[in-house]
């Protein structure tokens, strides 16, 4: 079979991106998605709150996917969904589902797999292996396309955005949720988010506290222990639900599997600013290479993905210099962490992480020695999104050393 492009996935960034793809001319755009319906996370995330940047209105998760997949179809892209894309070797792919094995040569590959919550195993938590341990999208499939009823005590261990949202769900389901976990000093999310917990269901968020234990011999979940951080107390807390929220990493399998360069800090396919890969014709979009910002947040980054896989199919595009982005200590990673020339980011900014809280203060962009820019002043949070605007990027020089984005006078503050 033989595409324009291949786009895997079938999330806010590969839907967005394969609607896009079509109104730019690109003749046959394939979407490939491993689950049984297209849409993403969005399908089991019934809040409200999506789609106000890209489709400027706001649609609760489902009705969101919906749409987007109702967009990308009427604008002719074909997708399919329940089958796995195994291998990319440049820009051909074997795809395989229950009516068996494919090959697929594209014209360009767009890679939008999104990202994941690491499970406990990859957070390490020792003791036994219960049932009632999950991840929220595991909790929200579970509840919202389930239909499951969830009874008893519930912990949920992490006190970000997502975090607070498993905990409505967990109520909604009818679990009594005992408190959010995370040992940081203070919770990550907005005011407004720890107010309404606090106020509607009375969710405390235990802080500088982590789950060090998981407790249930007889195969059913007990409790946790928990162990204060500042001087390693620990007490015995009783659940029947264990959360494990937030500390997202993309998915990135398949890169991996397609030996693109990954980047060290986002865990993701290193890109530069055209979100070009290191393969020739590979390009990534969406959380995958910025674990994990909001669905509209993925779409946008998907439409202007597809603008840049369009020049690429019609010779506009071709391979220049990438100016490399390094990020200083206490910042975790960049996105897109390269420049390519003449290329604004999408949304006209990089996205940065911090492992760290900080006061508020300006980020500065240095090359060689040189100063390129100083960002707006704004506050460092670990979890929340640090933005940095592109004007600088015509003072880049092409030729020279990496790119380095500081935090001056934050290196070494203590981790909160």
């Amino acid at each position: 079979m033989k595409v324009d492009v291949l786009v895997v996935g079938a999330g806010p960034a590969g839907l967005s991106a394969a609607a896009e793809l079509r109104r730019l001319g690109a003749w046959r755009v394939l979407v490939a998605e491993r689950e049984a319906q297209a849409g993403g996370v969005p399908r089991h995330s019934w809040h409200t709150g999506y789609g106000l940047r890209d489709r400027h209105r706001v649609l609760t998760g489902p009705a969101y996917a919906r749409a987007l997949a109702g967009t990308a179809i009427r604008a002719g892209a074909e997708i399919r969904t329940a089958c796995t894309v195994t291998d990319i070797a440049g820009k051909t792919a074997t795809i395989a589902s229950a009516a068996g094995v494919d090959t697929v040569q594209a014209g360009a590959v767009l890679l939008a797999t999104g990202c994941r919550e690491r499970p406990r195993a990859a957070r390490l938590v020792p003791g036994d292996r219960p049932s009632g341990v999950m991840t929220t999208g595991e909790l929200q499939q579970r509840v919202y396309l389930g239909g499951q009823r969830l009874a008893g005590p519930a912990l949920v261990v992490g006190a970000e955005h997502v975090s607070f949202s498993a905990a409505v769900t967990l109520a909604h389901a009818g679990a009594r949720v005992v408190a959010l976990v995370t040992e940081h000093t203070r919770h990550q999310s907005y005011a407004a988010f720890r107010a309404a917990a606090a106020l509607r269901w009375r969710i405390p968020v235990w802080t500088s506290a982590g789950v060090r234990r998981v407790v249930g011999p007889a195969g059913e979940l007990e409790g946790v222990e928990i162990a204060d951080v500042r001087n390693g107390n620990t007490r015995f807390v009783q659940c029947r639900i264990l959360v494990f929220s937030a500390d997202w990493i993309p998915d990135h399998a398949l890169a991996r599997a397609a030996r693109l360069a990954i980047d060290p800090g986002t865990s993701g396919p290193a890109v530069d600013t055209a979100l070009a890969t290191s393969a020739d014709g590979v390009f990534a979009t969406g959380n995958l290479v910025h674990a994990a910002e909001t669905a509209d947040i993925a779409a946008l980054s998907g439409r202007h993905a597809a603008r840049q896989v369009a020049d690429y199919l019609s010779g506009r595009r071709g391979v220049g210099p990438r100016v490399p982005i390094d990020v200083e200590s206490p910042l975790l990673w960049i996105s897109p962490n390269a420049v390519a020339a003449g290329t604004p980011p999408p949304v006209g900014r990089f996205t940065l992480r911090t492992a760290r809280f900080g006061p508020r203060g300006r980020l500065e962009v240095r090359q060689d020695g040189r100063l390129l820019a100083r960002s707006r002043s704004q506050r460092l949070i670990p979890g929340r999104p640090v933005h940095l605007g592109a004007s600088w990027l015509g003072a880049v020089n092409p030729s020279g050393g990496p790119v380095k984005v500081s935090a001056p006078g934050l290196t070494g503050t203590p981790q909160g």
